[in-house]
């Protein structure tokens, strides 16, 4: 029984609770995504950069804060400057959306020539971030820590293995789950809410019935910044913050999106956890988990890990060939892209 606890244990640390809050940070990059297909009808592949561009906002900030000695020990002094970035990418987005994407929304562009113009801005974006901070990675975490430590649990239980819980985790779930209940609740039971999803549902109906198109337009690009922000903030804190990785974010962040079905928001929040947990399982190494639990003379020569971690990000682009090739309206039935 005790090798059982041990096993759990070490899948805890390195699987299910890394799973946990990697799947929360993409489910809420990928509702970002998928309320602008829905509404706008284009797949933004800028939005990995417009989560840099925010948490990079929150890390200045956060660096000024902490440089005056301000801060709310023991939580992450970044939580103070989480607005400031918010309404940086708020800002940036809506300005990007009245100089760039509202001239081919007028002339009622195709949505490939959407796609492609947002490739541009991305690429704008990504040297934006790169000119203020730089490309190394940065470290912007202070606070406590962690919840639980592993020798700690281990002083507690008598367990060879310790369970370690870092704060930035629950603190990524802690957020997450705020930021989907508000924003469903936003898109259930207000009247805004509710005109988005008649606009997204059948535009011209929606025009017809007196909806104003450019408010839809203005709280869809709000709550797309809001959510790209939490997502790069809650990122970075987890892990570091470093550009080029919110690049590479875009793929099971859209992975996350379509797997769960596209346009459909309770789908980018399954999708998000199915993409995390297909990354975290299949590169993971189970040599220290089957340790606990097979016998010796049975036990692999290495490390029991079906793929390595430099294919990490492989992982999502399979899925996301699969899922359109078999089943391309996602999990919940969401548009075909």
């Amino acid at each position: 029984m005790e090798n059982l606890a041990n096993a759990f244990v070490v899948l805890a640390n390195f699987v299910l609770i890394p799973g946990v809050a990697y799947g929360a940070q993409l489910a809420l990059g990928a509702l970002g995504v998928t309320l602008i297909y829905a509404v706008l009808r284009f797949s933004n592949f800028a939005h990995g950069d417009l989560m840099a561009f925010g948490t990079m906002a929150t890390i200045l900030g956060t660096w000024w804060l902490q440089a005056n000695g301000i801060g709310i020990h023991p939580l992450p002094t970044a939580l103070l400057m989480l607005p400031v970035g918010i309404a940086a990418a708020v800002a940036l987005a809506l300005g990007t959306d009245r100089v760039v994407y509202r001239f081919y929304r007028r002339r009622k562009a195709a949505p490939v020539v959407f796609v492609i113009v947002s490739v541009g801005v991305m690429f704008v974006y990504n040297a934006l971030v790169r000119f203020f901070i730089g490309v190394e990675d940065q470290r912007f975490e202070d606070g406590e820590r962690f919840i639980i430590r592993a020798r700690d649990f281990e002083t507690l239980t008598g367990l060879d293995e310790g369970l370690a819980l870092r704060s930035s985790q629950v603190l990524t779930v802690v957020v997450a789950l705020v930021a989907v209940a508000a924003l469903f609740w936003f898109l259930q039971r207000t009247r805004t809410g509710k005109a988005m999803r008649a606009f997204s549902d059948n535009e011209d109906l929606a025009l017809l019935s007196g909806i104003d198109p450019k408010r839809v337009v203005m709280i869809t690009w709000v709550l797309a910044a809001t959510l790209a922000t939490l997502a790069g903030v809650l990122y970075g804190l987890d892990k570091s913050f470093r550009p080029f990785n919110y690049f590479q974010l875009l793929l099971p962040i859209f992975a996350a999106a379509i797997v769960g079905g596209i346009g459909k928001p309770v789908g980018a929040v399954v999708g998000g956890f199915v993409v995390a947990f297909s990354e975290v399982g299949l590169t993971y190494a189970y040599r220290r988990v089957l340790q606990y639990v097979v016998p010796e003379d049975l036990m692999p020569d290495g490390l029991a890990q079906l793929l390595s971690t430099d294919y990490k990000f492989a992982v999502s682009f399979i899925i996301l060939v699969l899922v359109l090739l078999l089943r391309p309206t996602g999990i919940l039935r969401g548009r075909v892209i």
